[in-house]
């Protein structure tokens, strides 16, 4: 019989002994090579499963203490050595899977691990092996330097200072002249940095290059859809699709920006105006973490027996990281661990409605994990990346209906969170082109990729651009600079896009039908990534967002449901 599980921080921090784990590696690896028989290699696979697994799991652990606190140097030594030896120990996992696909047992073991597990090998052999090696050490330390330095911001404002994160709640204010204040200090703090954040860029942009030609590709582009496993889809339809999202939502986008600024009896909007959507302000959720906590676990009993029992294992055991404080990396992720079966939600909780969307959204990462922990390839457990991001925005939208445990007039959080996602989409395409661009042209300076992406959000948000005005940082083109998937994931951006459509279709079906949504949305979560994205979609009875007039249909019920809200 298992031992309980403990509470998150007594977990005993351990550095993975990735000379002795890839070495192990390989003695697995020479056997599955001589394996007599089908089962005598599976029983070799499973070895090697259970290897990896635990070196995963105790650089993931490693990797969430560092995020929390990136000024303990405990943690910082502790991450610098994941960031040296993960890609090694890696080297030596992309080896066995070489050998599992060229195994002649490989029809006994496609049974057992399925036909998209060696899908999933041929994709790994192709995206790395350790002729690149030093290069992925070196874009983890040019990782880990971009994430202290964010988390390094401490902006001095009103006798107080604050992170990145926590300037947000200013930049939302109903009085204009306390956002003009806040957008001054925050925007000269960044300009102060841009420079560096510019240069660890540029050498990202050049090592990922250097790896990408080391592995035979004429630039990172297909190594980076490689790395970020993209099976059933392309970079031109990605294009097209793009190119959809300008056509389709960007005047809607236009639409939803004037009739913000009308709302709030703005003529000439600036950059501090982008983020208010109502003259009193944003809707605010009521009450501490500890109280916002306490309405997640009621909406979540009320939601299904599952989200219950899951939503309170993980408050139980600290499986929750969410408020922001010194030192700790911005943004909001969940991870998992593969061994103990759980996920970990990491948020930095500033009082405004993001605070809400966290809960949501990343417990929906969550439950689909849980949904499909039991799955006995580990690597079947999660889907790619822009099928688990359906997980998690559709999550938002079932949670709609529990919204008045959360704030005073919750249709206001509910017409905030719809445009919001709304607009979003063009400014996701924003990001994608802009990751194209970035990587067919690696000798760019730094002004030029600035130049680029101020002259893609004139192409998809152009409302922005008249808000700019006046605002040095963001007329020259660096909002970018704070958009941490740019740096740390390249080419995952497209994905939330792809996802929300799909959550559109799973809001418009449950207010039509909640018992089928759920039903589905539960299937989707079940299947885990067995298949991958298009696949699952079909399975599931989902329509594909790449399929012409998908994104129409998703849209249009959206605008009559915007209406219907009372926010007046």
């Amino acid at each position: 019989m298992s031992k309980p599980l403990p509470v998150f921080e007594e977990w005993p921090l351990r550095i993975p002994r990735f000379a002795k784990d890839a070495e192990k590696a390989k003695q697995w690896t020479a056997a599955l090579k001589e394996a007599p028989t089908g089962e005598e290699a599976f029983k070799i696979w499973k070895k090697m499963s259970r290897l990896e697994e635990s070196v995963l799991d105790e650089a993931t652990h490693i990797q969430v203490l560092y995020s929390i606190d990136t000024r303990k140097e405990e943690y910082k030594k502790a991450n610098d050595a994941c960031n040296e030896g993960l890609p090694r120990f890696d080297a030596e996992s992309v080896e066995f899977q070489r050998a599992l696909l060229a195994s002649p047992h490989r029809a006994y073991l496609e049974k057992k691990l399925g036909s998209f597990y060696f899908q999933k090998a041929e994709v790994s052999i192709q995206s790395f092996d350790s002729r690149i090696v030093e290069e992925v050490v070196e874009e983890n330390k040019l990782m880990s330097e971009y994430g202290a330095l964010i988390a390094s911001i401490s902006i001095s404002f009103q006798g107080e200072t604050y992170n990145h994160t926590q300037m947000q709640k200013f930049l939302e204010s109903p009085d204009r002249a306390l956002r003009k204040a806040a957008s001054e200090a925050y925007y000269s703090y960044m300009e102060g940095i841009a420079d560096q954040l510019e240069d660890i860029f540029d050498k990202l942009v050049k090592v990922r290059t250097k790896m990408a030609k080391k592995m035979g590709y004429d630039s990172y582009t297909p190594l980076g859809y490689l790395r970020m496993q993209r099976y059933d889809y392309t970079p031109e339809m990605v294009k097209e699709y793009r190119e959809k999202i300008h056509e389709v939502v960007t005047p809607i986008a236009e639409k939803i920006k004037r009739a913000q600024f009308a709302r709030n009896k703005i003529r000439s909007p600036k950059v501090y105006d982008m983020a208010l959507t109502f003259p009193e302000g944003n809707p605010l959720p009521k009450g501490s973490t500890e109280d916002k906590v306490k309405a997640a676990e009621k909406m979540y009993d009320e939601l299904s027996p599952e989200t219950s029992y899951y939503f309170r294992d993980m408050v139980d055991h600290h499986l929750l990281d969410l408020d922001a404080k010194p030192g700790k990396e911005s943004g909001g992720y969940m991870t998992n661990f593969s061994k103990e079966k759980v996920p970990f939600i990491f948020s930095n909780f500033n009082g405004t409605s993001g605070d809400v969307d966290v809960l949501t959204h990343e417990f929906g990462h969550s439950f689909q994990f849980y949904m499909a922990r039991s799955i006995k390839v580990p690597e079947n457990r999660m889907p790619t990346s822009e099928s688990c991001e359906i997980d998690s925005m559709s999550m938002e939208f079932f949670a709609e209906p529990w919204m008045n445990l959360f704030f005073d007039e919750p249709d206001r959080y509910r017409y905030t969170h719809l445009a919001e996602a709304i607009v979003f989409l063009p400014y996701g395409a924003t990001v994608d082109e802009f990751q194209h661009w970035v990587y067919a042209n690696p000798e760019a300076t730094p002004e030029e990729r600035d130049a680029e992406w101020h002259s893609l959000e004139e192409k998809y948000t152009p409302y922005k651009i008249r808000c700019y005005k006046g605002c040095a940082y963001m007329e020259k083109g660096r909002r970018w600079l704070t958009q941490a998937h740019i740096f740390e994931n390249p080419f995952y951006y497209i994905d939330y896009t792809l996802a929300q459509v799909v959550a559109f279709e799973f809001f418009n079906l449950d207010r039509k039908n909640h018992e089928l949504a759920w039903k589905r949305y539960v299937k989707l979560c079940k299947m885990g990534g067995r298949y991958p994205f298009l696949t699952l979609l079909k399975k599931d009875h989902m329509k594909s967002p790449f399929d012409e007039g998908t994104l129409q249909k998703s849209i249009r019920p959206l605008l009559k449901q915007l209406r219907s809200y009372k926010i007046d």
